[in-house]
């Protein structure tokens, strides 16, 4: 529903593909596909760095009206809205909420975060936290897929009965 919602917000020629969006229960992250430059000189990094140059552009030239959109987004569904933009393997998301969550660890793991402080891996247990949730969906990103296509598949069951 959030996906029409914001394909019909949005104008027609900011993307060369259907925007997409992702919705958990505090923010709504909206990514949308732009052109890749068609004229990137040789050279190491070339494409990389014009596909940024390109979102950086998007970016600054669509930021009112960007703003708009999220204002009424956050106001209907009480969530935070986040823009990203994909040009060919490149994406950047420009303002992520970053949500504190909490939790409750035995010793044995508060020694985990407090290994990854000491090593200089992180800077707090917040932080190591983060960096342990980030490694898990990195290396485990095919079980979590799964998972997560599944969870999809709840979902539109429940919305059907």
């Amino acid at each position: 529903m959030a996906a029409a919602w914001f394909s019909g917000q949005l104008p027609d020629d900011w993307f060369v593909a259907p925007v997409e969006v992702l919705v958990d229960r505090d923010e709504i992250v909206v990514t949308g596909t732009i052109a890749v430059p068609e004229q990137v000189p040789e050279g190491p990094d070339a494409a990389s760095t014009a596909a940024s140059s390109r979102i950086d552009a998007w970016r600054e030239a669509t930021r009112h009206k960007r703003m708009a959109v999220a204002d009424v987004a956050q106001s209907r569904w009480q969530r935070h809205v986040t823009w990203a933009a994909r040009c060919g393997d490149t994406e950047i998301r420009f303002t992520s909420a970053a949500v504190p969550v909490m939790t409750r660890l035995l010793f044995e793991d508060r020694q985990v975060l407090d290994t990854l402080i000491d090593a200089g891996v992180a800077r707090s247990r917040s932080e190591a936290m983060a960096w342990c949730v980030n490694q898990v969906g990195q290396n485990r990103s095919e079980w979590i897929d799964k998972l997560r296509t599944a969870m999809t598949e709840v979902e539109r069951i429940r919305n059907e009965g």
